[in-house]
């Protein structure tokens, strides 16, 4: 059985912890900031755990075992 290509778009944007879980950046943090408000910008901080139920659909992507 050949081997399994990961999507390459997914392998940009998220990362496997060593526990299972995914971990992503927020949007809404590129361009036209002064249009936004503090608090999105705010919330936007940081990386995110992406939730139980998106985050199996980013490790099918991945090809790691769920």
């Amino acid at each position: 059985m050949p081997k399994l290509k990961t999507k390459s778009g997914t392998k940009k944007r998220f990362k496997v912890t060593s526990t299972g879980k995914v971990v992503m950046y927020a949007s809404n943090k590129r361009h036209n900031l002064s249009q936004k408000p503090k608090k999105m910008k705010r919330n936007a901080k940081g990386p995110i755990i992406m939730s139980k139920q998106d985050s199996n659909i980013v490790k099918k992507y991945m090809n790691t075992k769920i």
